[in-house]
């Protein structure tokens, strides 16, 4: 017998000094400033929801569903045995189970259901989801902000709304008629045009009548279509009279599949766990939404509406890889000492909590502009540059806030056996989908210059904050400034942009949250008392205050 026999561990692997998984956790009970954000902005009435909800989203078996589905990436079926054409995107279970969490828990519907503080609700909702797993966001995203564009159609929107706005999930592949719920895609981008989606070549011909709501066929490539599974994609094509929107939706109504032809999945940097593909409409029905000619129009609006999304995921993933890389200093030691009270390691995590936590108060009090935008029109044009800025600047700001926070793990931070690296894989995404950096800033220009009281309700919205603060007024001053230079502004629209960003993230600080972020973020954002990295704070900024808010209770 083996002198080995009955050891179960050698000798030399005793683990010590690893801090555990940061599983079973509520994500809402432990963001201070989400908390205060759902019920400032307008959803109180939903923090009983947003509480269970987080404490679901934050268990272990979540977290567990998340890696899984990421592993097991969606694997594309063109064709059965038979050789018969089917065009089927096939999942993990885990993704399935993951989507019926989102949709049970009304993240999709939840803005269109109730009338006051429903956008607020649904962001804190997504914010929260984002966290553990964001490849879903994208058709949960897409299915919530169809509403609106649709609605451009009163008698489609009645045929298909009841169903979008179902908490069942039905992931069978079977004719509209026959499911319990739908979820819907967005297919605009060519290969030859990208953004510039007045570029695109995809054709739309009239079955028998010409016009809004009539029947089409397409014939066209689209370069990347999200979520393929889809019942429904909104999409864009061109008509004689130009570019109009679009209805196709993958089983035609005489119950046979439509002409839907997936070419291939996408290999992409993340988002693993969401399919995106290239499919080819050929002969494919379609349905025109909205006035023909003016499918930008028409579309805009769920692309507005996926924006808001588009800010809420950067912040998402900034508060994951915080409180991931808080977990991971207060649980490891170094140099006789846990790294949470190594003086260097506190200045990075502080500094990367107020970054965090200018991004949370921004996103929901955008998300807020979109609950108003209904019954205000100022609100409305409020939220339409709003969102631009905090799409551009947030999403700007989290792959190096990241990085950051991936280094603090050391090499555990690399290795996919843990989060980090899927945070990281992910942090580029959101800043190139629905507009790419130069595509919204000029946007942001677009919108001033079509409507100049947008400006100007942003400034009263910075100037809520009050005269006191001399870092941001100066920087306000120079955000004029730069305004004032017509022969410049499209040089000059990332500044713009920028500065637009950190005044109203400064503003909202100063009015929301405890002195010592507001001080910290105008002291360093606005006044440049700030190296170029994080971990670079001014001397006298109270750490222990700081990260107690942004730890995890």
């Amino acid at each position: 017998m083996s002198e080995l026999t009955g050891i179960s561990q050698l000798a030399t692997h005793k683990v010590a000094n690893q801090p555990s998984s940061l599983v079973n956790i509520n994500l809402f009970d432990s963001d201070l400033a989400l908390k205060e954000a759902l019920s400032r902005e307008g959803a109180s009435w939903a923090v009983g929801k947003a509480h269970d909800f987080g404490q679901l989203i934050g268990s272990e078996h979540c977290i567990s569903l998340a890696f899984e589905a990421n592993r097991y990436t969606p694997e594309l079926k063109a064709f059965n045995r038979y050789g018969h054409r089917i065009d089927e995107v096939h999942y993990h279970p885990a993704y399935h189970q993951l989507m019926s969490i989102a949709i049970e828990n009304e993240i999709h519907s939840i803005a269109w259901t109730n009338e006051k503080g429903g956008h607020v609700a649904h962001t804190a909702l997504e914010f929260m989801f984002g966290q553990i797993e964001q490849g879903v966001c994208c058709p949960i995203t897409m299915t919530y902000a169809a509403i609106p564009a649709l609605r451009n159609q009163p008698e489609v929107a009645m045929q298909w709304e009841q169903k979008i706005l179902s908490n069942k999930y039905d992931h069978r592949f079977i004719p509209a008629t026959e499911k319990l719920g739908f979820t819907l895609g967005m297919a605009m981008t060519e290969k030859q045009g990208g953004s510039d989606v007045r570029a695109n070549t995809t054709q739309a011909y009239p079955v028998n009548h010409k016009g809004a709501g009539e029947a089409y066929e397409l014939v066209g490539h689209k370069w990347f279509c999200s979520a393929p599974m889809s019942d429904a994609f909104l999409t864009l094509a061109h008509t004689e009279n130009g570019l109009s929107c679009f209805l196709v939706p993958r089983w035609k109504p005489d119950n046979t599949l439509n002409s839907i032809f997936i070419q291939r999945l996408k290999d992409k940097l993340g988002n693993r766990s969401n399919a995106s593909a290239e499919i080819e409409y050929h002969q494919t029905y379609a349905i025109m939404i909205g006035e023909e000619g003016r499918g930008i129009n028409t579309i805009i609006e769920m692309v507005h509406h996926t924006r808001l999304d588009a800010s809420m995921a950067p912040a998402a993933l900034m508060r994951q890889a915080l409180i991931q890389a808080i977990h991971h200093a207060t649980n490891r030691s170094a140099f006789g000492k846990p790294l949470i009270r190594q003086p260097l390691m506190r200045m990075v995590l502080a500094d990367l909590a107020i970054e965090s936590e200018a991004a949370t108060t921004l996103l929901m009090r955008v998300a807020r502009a979109f609950d108003e935008s209904n019954q205000n029109i100022d609100a409305k044009i409020f939220a339409r540059i709003a969102v631009a800025v905090s799409k551009y600047w947030l999403n700007k700001r989290a792959p190096n806030f990241i990085y950051e926070a991936l280094e603090a793990h050391g090499g555990n931070g690399y290795v996919e056996e843990f989060i980090m690296p899927r945070l990281y894989r992910e942090a580029p995404l959101n800043s190139i989908w629905e507009g790419s950096g130069n595509v919204i800033c000029l946007d942001v220009l677009r919108t001033i210059e079509k409507s100049p009281e947008a400006i100007e309700l942003f400034l009263d919205e910075v100037g809520k904050a009050g005269s006191e603060n001399s870092y941001l007024l100066t920087t306000v001053d120079n955000l004029k400034k730069l305004l004032t230079d017509k022969d410049n502004l499209e040089k000059s629209a990332r500044r713009i942009t920028e500065l637009m960003a950190i005044s109203l993230q400064a503003a909202l600080l100063i009015q929301h949250a405890p002195n010592e972020i507001a001080d910290s973020f105008c002291s360093t954002r606005l006044n440049k008392d700030w190296g170029y990295t994080y971990g670079t704070l001014p001397k006298g900024v109270n750490i222990d205050k700081l990260l107690d808010r942004a730890r995890d209770q």
